[in-house]
Order: C-alpha cells, then structure tokens, then sequence
C-alpha cells in the first residue's frame, strides 16, 4: 500500500493571501470596456478596419497639407499633359497620368489632379456622412428610449412614425428637394447650402432604423432590477431614461453608428453622381464617377480610383463596425 502524503501544519495553514502573493501580486479585476478592448484587439480584420479608417479620418482632416506636399490644387488644369485628339493623359500606364508629380493620375480632357481631389472628397463625404449619422442617432436614440419606456398610446405613435419614415421614397424625395430648394436658406448657399440639405435629408429620414433597435433594448431593459429600484427611490422619468436606461444602451448605438456611416457615405455618392450632391468645382466621389462614365472607355482608370475609394471606405467601415458588434456583445457571434 502506498503510504498516505503527509502535510506539515504551515502548509495546511497557509493563506490565501500568501498563495497569491506567490503567484507574483494582486489579481486586479477588468471593467467592461477593458474586456470588449480585448476581444476587440484579437480580431484582426476588426483591427484592420479601424486603423483604415482612422487613416481615412487623418487624410480628410489635413487634406490641404497632403495636397501641398504630394499634390496639386484641385482646380488647377493641365492641358499640355492631355491628348488633344483622345482626350486623356498623354503618359502614364494605361495613359492614366500617373507620374512622380501626379501620384493617382490625372483627369482626362483638363488634367486636374486625382490624388488631391480624392483627398478632398474624403473630406466632404467623411463630413456628411458622420453628421447625418449623428442626428439620425440623436433622433432615433430619443425617440426610441421614449417609446420602450412609457409604453402605451406614446409608443404606438413612435412606432406608426418609424413605420412611415421606413416606407419612404428616401432618394425620390432627395432629388425633388435638391432640385427645388436653391439660392440662399437660413443663412445658407452654393455648396455649404448642398452639404446641409444632404445632411438634413440623409440623417432625418434615417433616424427609424436605429429607433427600432434602441425602442427593443428599452422594452427588455425597463424590467430589469435597477430600473424598479430607480422607480421604488422616487426617480422621475427623465432621470430614469438619461441616466438608468441610456447608459446602458451606448454598446448598441456605438455599434449601429459605425454600421450607418458606410451606408450614409454610398447614399452621399449616390446623389453626387446623379447631380444632386456638392456643386463643381468641389470634389466628391460620387461626382468623379458621374464624370468618368462617358469617357471609361477612353480613359477607365479615372473611374477605378473614385470607386476604389468608395470601396474600401465602406469596407473599412463594416469591418470594424462588426467587430465592435462582436466585442461588445459576444453572444452576436
């Protein structure tokens, strides 16, 4: 028989203190956010994502000094460096223009330079799309908080509005409004009028799709304990909404604003390249396609740049956006 382990008294004794002491220090507990970091920075394509976009952010925001350094001015032409007869770049691989001095090309038939104008419209749909996510999130965020909260008459009028935003001819109404509001709106025109009629149009009659998501949360979260310890306190129904229910709704709004930049940015280029977006000469991506289209089979690279922008814009977007999904709610997966 195998004789029974013996345990001397200052090891039966030991502390748990001691123990960890042992282990090399103090076990330090981690706050939410720092566990969504973590399951945030393991997913590598959400992580790709995020540096692209911020790249994308970092480009727009010092878009005049890039054009300085690498580029040119954005209505400055060319002609010398444009075939007269073809009407595209002279030089170049397939006559694109792409030189040391001209790094993306340049356009046909004037010779503005492609990088510095993608820069810029980088800027401007950078700018309305961010926007017109933030009023659709404040709109929607509110009216959805309201509607899962109180319940009742309030709640069926929220929801019948969001019915009737959903069913609206969104880009119908966008050309019909573009085209009659002209000259000069509350202090506003040219293209600083265009930017914030786009940004009104894009971001008010979007606010439903995020009013649905945050009026479910609220329904599932208005019976949870904290809630009837607020109402058991005296807590009135504003302080109950703000400071109970909207904090613990920020993991689904952060999540859905990263998902509804990319969507307002291809709705942004949609209406520049039917001609409803920012007026020439501002640059903008859906207004460098509109142009490239009659000339692509003279000159196709001046379509491929603008796309490929849009492209991996709304790539970068949509990957991160599922990522921070995923890190913040690991039951999504």
């Amino acid at each position: 028989m195998t004789a029974p382990i013996e345990v001397s008294g200052s090891e039966a004794e030991a502390q748990p203190e001691a123990v960890l002491a042992g282990m090399g220090g103090k076990v330090e507990g981690r706050s939410l956010g720092q566990i969504a970091w973590m399951r945030l920075r393991r997913d590598k394509v959400a992580m790709a994502g995020g540096v692209v976009v911020i790249l994308l952010v970092l480009m727009a925001i010092f878009a005049p000094l890039l054009t300085s350094w690498f580029g040119h001015p954005t209505s400055e032409f060319h002609q010398d460096l444009i075939d007269p007869n073809l009407q595209r770049p002279l030089h170049g691989p397939w006559h694109s223009g792409i030189s040391g001095k001209y790094l993306l090309g340049i356009e046909p038939t004037n010779g503005r330079d492609i990088f510095s104008r993608i820069v810029y419209g980088a800027r401007i749909s950078l700018l309305i799309a961010s926007l017109a996510t933030l009023l659709s999130v404040v709109i929607g965020s509110t009216l959805g908080i309201i509607a899962g909260y109180f319940g009742g008459w309030v709640d069926t009028l929220i929801a019948r509005a969001m019915d009737v935003f959903l069913a609206f001819p969104l880009l119908l109404f966008a050309i019909a409004l573009a085209g009659v509001v002209q000259g000069k709106v509350f202090g506003l025109s040219g293209n600083g009028l265009r930017i914030g009629l786009l940004i009104f149009i894009i971001g008010f009659f979007n606010w439903a799709y995020i009013g649905r998501i945050i009026r479910g949360q609220t329904l599932s979260l208005r019976e949870r304990e904290f809630v009837d310890a607020a109402r058991s306190m005296g807590a009135r129904a504003p302080y109950i909404l703000f400071r109970e229910l909207l904090p613990n709704l920020v993991a689904p709004i952060l999540v859905y604003s990263t998902l509804l930049i990319p969507t307002n940015i291809l709705f942004e280029a949609a209406l520049s390249y039917l001609g409803v977006g920012v007026n020439e000469p501002t640059p903008t991506w859906g207004g460098m396609l509109a142009q490239a289209v009659p000339i692509y089979s003279v000159d196709p690279w001046f379509m491929i740049v603008p796309g490929l922008a849009i492209f991996i814009t709304v790539l970068a977007f949509n990957l991160f956006g599922d990522g921070l999904r995923d890190a913040l709610d690991p039951r999504a997966r």
